[in-house]
């Protein structure tokens, strides 16, 4: 089993908690992940908060048996040197066009001969993918590929119309997998209810769970913590690592007018977790304190800047005055 998300959507670190969930029921999962092109971290970014995540393909095997499943950065591992090559081309010229992107996802997929395959389409203003026609385009195009490469394929088109989660930058995004893992009452509920979907979908795609039953198996395995052990026993597998301390400066962004928060747009967010030096700088980002729907009064925080370099604090703070991420009407 393979999952993939194409991006795009600051906070969308649904792959650390799928990945455990799937691990928990018996079913294996070598999940070889990028880091980020254009967001402000990606799943590799994330993962290598809590573990080592540049592995010899003798060690991921080794990893593997011992924990069914991984989260590896692809490039560490040489699967797909085409698509190393890529993801090198794009990471410095902040491009990620959708040709790019077919090309590079399925050759990740396909060099680790998996079975089933998901793929999440997440789409909304602010994406990658902007509007649902062109989701849907996307969805026959990976299905067209995966009929030649002989894979099953499930595509979900999802909601990508803001960030998910509260933390924007690598270590911020990982407190929210841990979060939701420990089944933490201040969890984020959009993060947690994506991640399973996701794995009920999953689990009904290769048969473990009856249809209709995924969603409840899902939640259940992080309800009863062995989705939290199987992390675990991932992270021990790969070379654990002390997590570091949030980022020293810190800026507060406040509400200007009362109201409430009508959209919040994912290409601002990523630009001021980028001025503060996410992903580079692992404990650099945001931590949003509302969504879309929220009522906001004058004075109320929308979020916080987190940062280690005083110049690229200040950076941050004058891109959050250029760039407003939330509408409040």
């Amino acid at each position: 089993m393979d999952k993939h998300c194409i991006g795009g959507v600051p906070g969308n670190r649904t792959t650390l908690l799928t990945v455990p969930i799937m691990a928990s029921f018996g079913i294996t999962i070598p999940k070889t992940s990028s880091r980020a092109i254009t967001s402000p971290a990606g799943t590799a970014d994330t993962m290598e908060v809590f573990a080592d995540v540049s592995l010899t393909i003798d060690k991921m095997r080794s990893v593997v048996g011992s924990a069914g499943a991984c989260i590896v950065w692809g490039g560490g591992i040489n699967l797909a040197p085409a698509d190393d090559r890529l993801i090198r081309i794009e990471r410095p010229l902040s491009i990620d066009v959708s040709e790019l992107m077919l090309a590079s996802v399925m050759a990740i997929k396909a060099s680790v001969s998996p079975t089933h395959v998901l793929i999440d389409i997440p789409y909304g203003q602010g994406a990658k993918v902007e509007t649902l026609d062109r989701a849907k385009e996307l969805k026959r195009q990976f299905q067209a590929i995966a009929t030649e490469l002989k894979l099953k394929i499930l595509v979900l088109m999802t909601d990508g119309s803001q960030p998910i989660g509260n933390g924007v930058g690598p270590l911020l995004e990982a407190y929210d997998v841990l979060a939701v893992l420990k089944n933490d009452a201040a969890a984020p509920n959009d993060l947690r209810d994506k991640a399973v979907h996701l794995a009920g979908m999953m689990l009904e795609f290769v048969g473990t769970a009856p249809k209709g039953k995924g969603e409840s198996m899902a939640a259940d395995a992080i309800k009863s913590g062995r989705a939290l052990r199987k992390f675990n026993e991932i992270i021990d597998a790969q070379g654990r690592k002390e997590l570091p301390p949030l980022g020293r400066l810190t800026h507060d962004v406040l509400a200007q007018r009362t109201g409430t928060i009508v959209s919040i747009d994912n290409l601002s967010v990523a630009r001021i977790a980028h001025a503060a030096g996410a992903p580079a700088t692992p404990n650099a980002g945001l931590l949003l304190f509302t969504k879309v729907g929220h009522a906001v009064t004058v004075g109320d925080k929308l979020y916080t800047i987190y940062a280690d370099s005083e110049e690229k604090f200040a950076r941050a703070i004058q891109q959050a005055s250029i760039d407003d991420p939330f509408t409040v009407r």
